[in-house]
């Protein structure tokens, strides 16, 4: 039996949260939020950067808006912990996707999730779909809902 592509896993893991997400190839790599924000045509703010970090060492997932950056001070504040980066392998273990492809949600783990309030402000943001050149549209309050996460402001002043 062949193996479930990242792609496969996603939409899998989407439709156990009852969401049909309608994913978007691209013949260029949208693995940063600049590329993805030029490949679907949108504001580089609507665009969900899934982040991981370590808290005290366990694995959290920061979904952030592309024009942000998470200041780190302020999610250990937050969580109550020393916030540190997570290297490849650990977001791989943790997610089981590769750094560049990571969704929001659908993940080998369940992790703590904090959602970037900068995200509400928006109709429609994009996810990565599993892929470095995959992305799907969700509403931000379906974001929120389907990730169970902690809506906070993390970004950089």
């Amino acid at each position: 039996m062949p193996k479930e592509t990242a792609n496969e896993r996603f939409r899998a893991a989407a439709q156990q949260l009852g969401l049909d997400p309608q994913i978007q190839k691209f013949p260029e790599d949208t693995r940063t939020a600049a590329q993805a924000a030029a490949a679907i045509g949108c504001d580089v703010a609507q665009i969900v950067k899934s982040l991981i970090f370590t808290v005290d060492g366990e694995p959290v997932l920061v979904l952030t808006s592309g024009a942000n950056q998470v200041a780190t001070d302020k999610l250990g504040a937050l969580l109550g912990g020393e916030v540190g980066r997570a290297d490849a392998a650990i977001v791989r273990d943790a997610t089981g996707y590769a750094i560049g492809g990571v969704p929001p949600f659908g993940h080998a783990t369940a992790l703590r999730t904090v959602l970037d309030a900068d995200l509400l402000g928006y109709d429609l943001v994009w996810g990565a779909a599993g892929t470095p050149d995959t992305v799907f549209p969700i509403e931000p309050g379906t974001l929120s809902e389907v990730t169970g996460a902690t809506t906070a402001s993390v970004a950089a002043d």
